[in-house]
């Protein structure tokens, strides 16, 4: 008996875990799918890892400490050469993956040509593979980086990822994403929110998309708030919902924080129809909440309870 669909996805999502990026979870979980429909059974083996699980994995094959703490494992043999901080996976931007067997019971870790065509698939939705490094393959290996290096995604800047299926064409600028700086300077110049338009996704713009709303939110629910740029309990219970046929700017605020997640509501023009809708609906599963296609408390906080 072939193992179903939804134990390979429930099984992936459980081994990906908390953290991470919403994009490569929805990718990871198509690839599951679109491997399904070739009559191949896959699922993820690993997604993110703490800083302190990568020094253990560091760890193996070698002396190390990490942190005041030992990690070595000299019984066990190198498997990466990656410190902690120094691997996608610390990011939520890498998973692994293998083959099992069509029942679902055994793992196979043979790189034949099953493998190879689920990583091919992977490279379709927007992945990289380590299977193609010149050096250390690490053919179970996908990552998404957005172009970003260790260095800034350590200094707080997140990569701007887009679903397959909600592709934006971004203009080429000399710096990040061009609809990113849009964003950020009608922020700029909307809720004198000061912060660099250098087209990333960072803890500062995210802080303004709430200060954004917050500001929306005083002026037309009167509903009080300070506009400090925090995810507080207040302005949590103070948000509204929205759904298909909203308009303003709380729609463009919603608009953007779903962009920003990669997930392409159309035009950024603060009207909520079929294009947001969709993004929404998109966005809502690969976030695991209730996709009811309403921008409500749950859709709020998850997109912007992380400052």
């Amino acid at each position: 008996m072939t193992v179903a669909l939804r134990t390979l996805l429930d099984r992936s999502l459980k081994k990906m875990g908390k953290g991470m990026n919403p994009v490569v979870k929805a990718s990871a979980l198509e690839m599951v799918e679109c491997a399904y429909t070739e009559r191949i059974t896959v699922q993820i083996s690993a997604g993110h890892r703490s800083l302190e699980e990568q020094a253990a994995l560091y760890g193996q094959g070698r002396v190390y400490s990490y942190n005041g703490k030992n990690y070595s494992n000299l019984a066990k043999h190198i498997v990466t050469n990656a410190k902690p901080g120094q691997s996608y996976h610390n990011y939520g931007l890498a998973i692994d993956f293998f083959i099992v067997s069509d029942d679902g019971k055994m793992a196979i870790w043979t790189v034949d040509s099953k493998w190879q065509r689920v990583a091919a698939i992977g490279k379709g939705l927007g992945f990289k593979w380590g299977g193609d490094w010149s050096s250390f393959k690490d053919y179970p290996h996908l990552e998404m980086t957005g172009g970003l290096s260790f260095t800034q995604l350590q200094a707080g800047k997140e990569p701007h990822l887009t679903f397959k299926l909600e592709k934006m064409e971004v203009p080429k600028t000399g710096k990040g994403d061009g609809h990113i700086i849009s964003i950020q300077k009608t922020l700029n110049s909307r809720y004198i929110t000061n912060i660099e338009a250098d087209g990333f996704y960072g803890p500062k713009t995210r802080s303004a998309l709430i200060k954004g709303l917050q500001t929306e939110l005083n002026k037309q629910y009167n509903k009080k708030l300070i506009v400090d740029g925090k995810w507080g309990p207040k302005t949590k219970t103070a948000t509204v919902t929205l759904k298909k046929g909203a308009a303003g700017n709380i729609t463009w605020i919603l608009q953007a924080a779903l962009y920003m997640e990669g997930f392409n509501p159309g035009s950024l023009d603060g009207e909520f129809g079929g294009k947001t809708e969709a993004a929404l609906f998109q966005y809502q599963k690969a976030s695991k909440i209730s996709s009811d296609k309403l921008a409500g408390q749950e859709t709020w906080n998850e997109l912007l309870d992380r400052v």
